[in-house]
């Protein structure tokens, strides 16, 4: 039996998949199939806001790889959603810790990846 890939931003689609278990009702972005909490097996896949706070921010100033050299300087943010799972992304260089924010969808280095702008 195959594995089912998520329909989410990791396959092309704009998408934030979490899991919350059905045992302990834990939420946790890292796709596993089991909860890391309680290790029920019964982890229920959901789609997230795309809403949250930053905890924490970086501006990239040297890039790592060839493909990325074309956007530095970016940022990379931590952001708490509001479904309660912590996620790193991209972000709007002005963000700052403890800004509402909301994800949208762009391209960077060839790939899909969720960005996060303020909330207004």
């Amino acid at each position: 039996m195959s594995e089912r890939k998520p329909a989410d931003w990791t396959t092309g689609i704009e998408a934030i998949l979490y899991q919350s278990c059905g045992t302990c009702g834990k939420v946790q972005y890292f796709r596993r199939g089991f909860c890391a909490t309680c290790g029920a097996s019964n982890v229920i896949e959901k789609r997230a806001s795309g809403e949250g706070r930053v905890f924490a921010t970086s501006l990239v100033c040297r890039a790592a790889t060839p493909e990325t050299r074309a956007h530095v300087p970016y940022n990379i943010v931590l952001v708490d959603t509001a479904e309660g799972f912590r996620m790193m992304a991209h972000g709007d260089d002005d963000l700052a810790i403890g800004d509402r924010v909301r994800a949208r969808f762009t391209q960077f280095a060839g790939k899909m990846v969720p960005y996060f702008e303020r909330v207004k």
